[in-house]
């Protein structure tokens, strides 16, 4: 039969399709993972609110304006709105917000649990020496942000893109029991982007075009790394709309918490319009998603269940 379309009224007794028989292990099934549970809290905005607590309390301590008041609010006669939607968010502030839930995820880690394929140590991205020193460090924001930035744009990623790399690096931690840290989070966050693009975007990228954008990586190490990344998500890419929506209004919320205000404008008649236009887009988009999926190839298109498979975004 036909794949489920992407609908972002889909009430929560909406059925979840999975891209394999198999039945998901029950305590992966429960409600607290958020990757798959639209109920269930973000592990990124938990993991931001002790920093955003801090600096809360020390703005009021210091009588420091949290810097809200620039930001322009509505009224009776003007709406204010930024260009960042649900069905298309803005690139460049999405990709920040990303990095940035990426960064929390890594600073405030519980432990440093990783796997061999994922450490840059066992397999480094660049020939050139890494000191060890630099794995002993937490990587600052602009420097994740830059690194994805490259990514998202060498390989013409849209923000869509970037919302469900962040659902896939939250599956694979939950999944797999792991942490993100720096001796693997470029490979991880690599691996989630990989396989974003493959399942969500318009046209997708070939492994080997990633190894053009990073000179330095082969082709079977992205192929392999793609296959573990695979088998540790059990082979679950469906992401739920209402999941993703939740990911979306989260990483606004993050947005707001970090001062990452969004570009406001007052809303036109023509602006009106054209949110209109998109929206009505953005629906004839998501009916040809999946025969798109479809059709892409996986480098681990030999394992069962995978190769007949349909890649839901239900």
């Amino acid at each position: 039969g036909e794949p489920a379309e992407l609908d972002f009224g889909a009430g929560e007794g909406h059925h979840l399709q999975h891209i394999s028989d198999r039945e998901m292990p029950e305590e992966l099934a429960l409600e607290s993972n958020p990757s798959d549970h639209p109920r269930a809290s973000t592990i990124f905005l938990s993991k931001s609110q002790t920093d955003v607590r801090e600096k809360r309390k020390s703005n009021h301590l210091n009588h420091v304006s949290p810097g809200q008041l620039t930001k322009k609010y509505s009224s009776c006669s003007t709406i204010f709105l930024d260009d960042s939607t649900v069905s298309q968010p803005n690139l460049r502030t999405t990709i920040k917000c990303v990095t940035l839930a990426i960064y929390y995820h890594i600073k405030n880690r519980d432990a440093n649990r990783s796997l061999d394929i994922f450490d840059e140590r066992s397999h480094p991205l660049t020939r050139e020496q890494v000191p060890e020193e630099y794995f002993k460090h937490d990587p600052e924001h602009k420097f994740i942000y830059r690194f994805v930035r490259t990514l998202f744009s060498a390989a013409q990623l849209t923000a869509e893109c970037a919302i469900v790399t962040l659902v896939y690096l939250e599956r694979l931690l939950t999944y797999a029991e792991i942490d993100i840290c720096p001796t693997n989070w470029k490979r991880i966050v690599l691996g989630a982007i990989l396989l974003a693009s493959k399942v969500w975007d318009d046209q997708a990228v070939w492994n080997v075009d990633y190894c053009q954008i990073l000179k330095d990586i082969t082709v079977e190490d992205m192929n392999e790394m793609e296959r573990h990344f695979l088998e540790l998500l059990q082979f679950n890419i469906n992401v739920p709309a209402s999941v993703y929506a939740k990911y979306y209004f989260d990483l606004r919320s993050l947005a707001d918490d970090n001062n990452l205000n969004f570009l406001f404008a007052p809303l036109s008649k023509e602006r009106a319009q054209n949110l209109e236009a998109i929206s009505r887009l953005c629906e004839d988009k998501y009916k040809d998603l999946c025969r798109a999926a479809m059709r892409r190839s996986f480098s681990a298109d030999n394992f069962i269940g995978i190769q007949r498979s349909n890649a839901i975004l239900s």
